[in-house]
């Protein structure tokens, strides 16, 4: 099997990595960065668990082969606020809103809502619902989800 040499930027930290020709970046984020927030869940691009924001486009890191990612930039939910110690304003929606269950589709979700928000700061309803949709979530039904995004975008407007 072939190997590839990548440099890659995840949250912010470089990385120099060896990769397999057929090692997927959700791979490569959850394996060899051991950042496990991304989920792999569906492994074929129809649940959007592992949304990751890929040079600032919203991405399905399982449909990603890792040897084309040399010189992404990558944001991880790990990466998503800059202090350890305080959450995201989306992240904080979310809680707010009730929009977390089990919690295994809330990292893409959630990278999902920021690439909308970094690109609509203020959809509308159906926006939302079009924004997120290649997004999966077997526990809440949407409509708290659709209110956290409503919630987000009235927080980072401020």
């Amino acid at each position: 099997m072939q190997k590839y040499n990548i440099e890659i930027k995840v949250n912010g930290k470089n990385y120099e990595l060896e990769v397999n020709s057929n090692t997927l970046l959700v791979e490569v984020i959850r394996d060899q960065l051991l950042l496990n927030g991304t989920k792999n869940a569906c492994n074929n691009g129809e649940c959007g668990s592992c949304t990751v924001i890929m040079n600032a486009k919203s991405v399905l890191s399982c449909l990603i082969l890792a040897a084309d990612c040399n010189g992404a930039e990558i944001t991880t939910i790990e990466g998503l606020s800059n202090d350890l110690n305080k959450l995201h304003p989306i992240q904080e929606a979310f809680v707010e809103k009730g929009a977390i269950q089990c919690g295994f589709c809330t990292p893409g979700m959630i990278l999902s809502a920021k690439y909308l928000l970094d690109t609509n700061p203020d959809p509308s309803e159906e926006e939302i619902k079009i924004g997120m949709s290649g997004n999966l979530c077997r526990c809440t039904g949407y409509v708290k989800i659709i209110e956290a995004v409503k919630e987000a975008s009235r927080k980072i407007k401020k």
